[in-house]
């Protein structure tokens, strides 16, 4: 069963609505107790990471999320919150994933937001991305980035630069575009992780 950290940044209607649809079961996790409950977390985000962070340190759930053994998957915001350091709002997050969260240059990108449908390239042989063709088109909306790394990068993107849309270290997922708006590819990727 999937827990969802309910911290007040999420796209948690659009997420909740595609696991409904898809049959997976699922709960919030509004406390440290709740987390014993479920054995996949996704942590979910839109809009700003810094005060996302701020609102995820608020709720005390932070030392928590850092000793998770379970899978866990960061969508979007969610993705950036695991990592180092974001340049939105110059803040540092969870530090799980030691990669950086930068903002895209007008000067490189057609426009920012990089909003709509790209292709992402799947780099790395994992579970998450099984019965997923290795270049499918996921729907994206950002303004922010993470920094490609060999190491941790799983499926890449690229928008005028090369950058991580999909990154991995141990039993942490993270993915920068919305699986649950990317049709049949994201409903696949979900079903995925629900049974990692």
């Amino acid at each position: 069963m999937i827990g969802i950290v309910n911290y007040g940044a999420g796209n948690i209607f659009s997420l909740t609505a595609a696991l409904e649809r898809l049959g997976l079961k699922y709960g919030m996790i509004n406390s440290e107790t709740d987390f014993d409950l479920y054995d996949r977390i996704i942590i979910p985000g839109v809009g700003h990471a810094g005060t996302a962070m701020k609102k995820l340190v608020d709720t005390g759930l932070v030392p928590k999320i850092k000793s998770l053994t379970k899978p866990v998957l960061g969508i979007c915001v969610g993705m950036q919150l695991i990592t180092d350091f974001s340049e939105e709002g110059n803040s540092k997050m969870l530090g799980i994933i030691p990669v950086k969260t930068l903002r895209f240059q007008e000067e490189i990108c057609k426009k920012v937001p990089h909003m709509g449908w790209n292709q992402v390239e799947v780099q790395k042989n994992i579970p998450l991305f099984n019965d997923i063709d290795t270049s499918a088109y996921f729907y994206f909306v950002h303004s922010y980035f993470i920094e490609f790394n060999s190491k941790f990068t799983v499926a890449f993107c690229n928008y005028g630069i090369k950058f991580s849309a999909g990154i991995q270290r141990d039993n942490f997922y993270g993915v920068q575009f919305h699986p649950e708006k990317s049709g049949e590819a994201g409903e696949i990727l979900l079903k995925n992780f629900a049974h990692l």
